[in-house]
């Protein structure tokens, strides 16, 4: 008996020394074989308020931390885990939450007969909480502003590319969808259809009615190609001042040319607002229309390149639309980057 007391306080010593409080709950008559004093203490209460007031535990966990700890309790008592393990916050004299973590198990003692005991150890964890706790918040900091750097990355890649006023995509971002869209048509064989327009004595508007006025003009033409084409499949963007170019993937050149006539009268009886809605004006628009056909397959130049023959064809068609009187439509078929 002597040398089992002995190593009990050999027990208690080593875990003494490293930090660890020790408890035990007779688990046949409930009886408290050994409170975790130590960490009562630790949190200042006194030994009087140890021995006489703190009968149950749960009245100093914190509100959040009962139903975790009760239930760490229930799992292993009932077999579910093969050890208790914890970490919840108690509440110091001082009013203070700190964080401790307990561990135990239920074990025999002393032979069947004498019944069972739940025996463990509760340890102080406040410094490593607070710790990740700290880590958590610069992490969800940090996880914002990542957030917000890639929002604002987005805006500024989608600005480079898109035009300020009409919202349309911008010449950059034509020249990247024809190239694209070139290399498709090449290699499925379909045909490619590109317009380019332009409004009619746009320096008369500005010059007119003033510069915003003829912002409006811009936008209302930008609203009818919108209006008038595929969305997610044509590209409509802003490439000049008053000038515009359509990409139409799969789009033979009867297509091309319906549309490009269908977007003339909608455009020209479209009409703007001027001197506060007391008057209103509309415009024309030239259109310049070319297609390549699917024998483009066996085009010696690059994606880019023939794209850019396509445009230059396009503009020089929108040009001899304005030869021919303006408010019309003028195109040719381009075949491996040679006119017919």
């Amino acid at each position: 008996m002597a040398e089992e007391n002995v190593n009990k306080e050999r027990l208690e010593l080593a875990l003494e020394a490293a930090g660890l409080d020790l408890w035990e709950n007779d688990l046949v008559n409930g009886d408290v074989m050994h409170m975790a004093k130590k960490t009562l203490v630790e949190l200042g209460y006194s030994a009087q308020e140890v021995s006489n007031d703190i009968n149950d535990i749960y009245s100093i966990v914190h509100p959040d931390d009962v139903p975790i700890l009760k239930s760490a309790v229930k799992n292993h008592f009932s077999g579910v885990t093969a050890q208790y393990r914890c970490e919840f916050r108690l509440r110091s004299r001082s009013g203070r939450w700190i964080w401790y973590a307990s561990y135990g198990k239920i074990m025999t003692v002393g032979g069947s007969d004498h019944g069972k005991r739940f025996i463990g150890i509760t340890f102080n964890i406040d410094d490593r909480k607070r710790r990740e706790n700290e880590i958590e918040q610069i992490n969800r900091k940090l996880a914002k502003q990542n957030a917000l750097l890639e929002s604002m990355n987005a805006s500024l890649q989608l600005l480079a590319v898109t035009d300020s006023l009409t919202g349309l995509a911008n010449r950059r971002k034509l020249m990247e969808v024809g190239a694209n869209e070139c290399k498709r048509a090449k290699r499925f064989r379909h045909p490619l259809s590109l317009l380019v327009l332009d409004i009619d004595f746009f320096k008369r508007v500005n010059d007119t009615w003033g510069h915003p006025i003829g912002d409006r003009v811009i936008c209302a033409v930008a609203d009818v190609c919108l209006n008038g084409t595929r969305k997610g499949i044509d590209v409509v963007a802003r490439i000049g001042g008053e000038e515009f170019a359509i990409v139409l993937p799969q789009t033979n050149y009867v297509s091309a040319c319906a549309l490009a006539e269908w977007l003339r009268e909608a455009i020209e009886g479209k009409q703007v607002s001027v001197n506060g809605g007391t008057e209103l004006i509309a415009s024309t628009v030239s259109i310049g229309v070319v297609t390549l056909t699917d024998n483009a397959a066996s085009s010696p130049v690059s994606d880019s390149a023939l794209f850019g023959l396509l445009l230059k064809k396009a503009d020089k068609c929108l040009y001899q639309a304005k030869r021919s009187g303006r408010n019309c439509v003028f195109g040719a078929i381009e075949a491996n980057g040679a006119t017919t």
